[in-house]
């Protein structure tokens, strides 16, 4: 009984989450593009490519070629349509704003470029950054776009598989 429970409760926030999140407009696209641009989300295409296991060498070797034939705008531009969905143009707003400020450029340096580890080690921001990370935009924004990351990663493996698959 618990499981038909279960399964009737997840039944009902998809089809929610599938009514609230219709049709983006081109202002949450732009933005979701703007966010993706400002993160660097071919980087996070690459990462992603580099950590999915593969069949065979060869195969790997054959995803990693197409992927490095992409160009950034094409990544950001099949990306934003279904980013768009996952966080409002608000957030996405912030997080463009946040991800273009010096500790953000900090933190992607240290994701992107950074030494392999078990946990992320984020830079130790200034005292002006401290007081711009505890702005309430931000925070607000921070949580949203937290909360969509999975979601986020989980559009850029469908994107590697579209790209694996020639779509």
């Amino acid at each position: 009984m618990k499981v038909r429970t279960i399964l009737a409760a997840a039944g009902l926030s998809i089809a929610t989450l599938g009514a609230t999140a219709a049709a983006p407009d081109a202002a949450q696209v732009k933005a979701a593009h703007d966010l993706l641009q400002s993160m660097q989300a071919e980087k996070l295409l690459r990462m992603t490519a580099g950590m999915s296991k593969f069949p065979s060498p060869a195969q790997r070797e054959l995803t990693m070629a197409k992927v490095e034939k992409l160009t950034p705008e094409m990544v950001y531009t099949r990306l934003s349509a279904p980013v768009s969905r996952l966080v409002s143009a608000e957030t996405a707003a912030e997080m463009t704003r946040y991800y273009q400020s010096s500790y953000g450029q900090k933190l992607l340096k240290e994701t992107y470029n950074g030494a392999p580890r078990m946990y992320a080690a984020d830079p130790t921001p200034t005292p002006a950054e401290k007081a711009e990370l505890k702005k309430p935009a931000f925070v607000k924004a921070n949580q949203e776009f937290k909360a969509a990351e999975p979601a986020i990663r989980h559009e850029v493996f469908v994107l590697l598989t579209e790209i694996n698959k020639g779509k």
